[in-house]
């Protein structure tokens, strides 16, 4: 289990700098300190290695929008929903390139997973987004891009974050610049959901 660890954590380092075609056995061999033979003994193919740092990846990916919770108050799920998905393009950066990388390609190794795993995933949250409009409890939008929209926004201090860093600069590009990402995030999607009333008569969900 150890080496197999070691293994997938060298891959991961391969695939999300050269992304699958690029990556090479030989590479990540030296990256986990193992002979060739040695890793071949724990993955036969670069394809192994590489469907189950996927499999891995979309398990964790999905697990916030699994959380949203229809019996929940909206604007605080989604607030949960948009820090979590912040944390996660700060502590698993390679893991959004490779995500990204593969998509770029048209995702010709995981689009079974994407049909078979995040599509159902997204039409039962969509129900959800939709059951709280319907109520009246956030302004009504569409609800599948609105789930693309948090995921673009959150991912892209991923896979740019050496831009943002660079054009916030040294004040501002630290790891302070997630609370920020956050606090902005906040506002932005959650005032425009906040129905018209609400805005005039309930406090803004605070920031924890």
């Amino acid at each position: 289990m150890e080496n197999e660890e070691r293994i997938l954590d060298a891959a991961l380092e391969e695939f999300s700098a050269h992304g699958f075609r690029g990556a090479t056995i030989d590479r990540i061999a030296e990256h986990a300190g193992m002979s060739k033979p040695n890793l071949l003994y724990y993955f036969r193919r670069k394809q192994d290695m590489y469907e189950a740092l996927i499999a891995r990846l979309l398990e964790t990916w999905l697990e916030p929008l699994k959380e949203l919770d229809a019996s929940g108050d909206p604007l605080p799920e989604l607030q949960s929903y948009i820090r979590r998905k912040l944390e996660m393009a700060r502590d698993f950066p390679r893991e959004s390139r490779l995500f990204a990388n593969e998509i770029l390609q048209g995702a010709p190794r995981i689009k079974r997973l994407l049909e078979s795993e995040l599509k159902p995933l997204v039409d039962e949250k969509v129900e959800v987004l939709r059951g709280w409009m319907k109520d009246g409890q956030i302004n009504p939008v569409d609800a599948r891009h609105l789930i693309f929209s948090i995921w673009s926004t959150t991912q892209h201090y991923a896979d740019f974050d050496t831009q943002v860093q660079v054009i916030l600069g040294p004040d501002r590009g630290s790891e302070g610049r997630f609370e920020d990402a956050a606090r902005y995030l906040e506002t932005l999607f959650l005032d425009g959901l906040r129905p018209q009333t609400s805005k005039r008569d309930t406090p803004r969900v605070r920031t924890p």
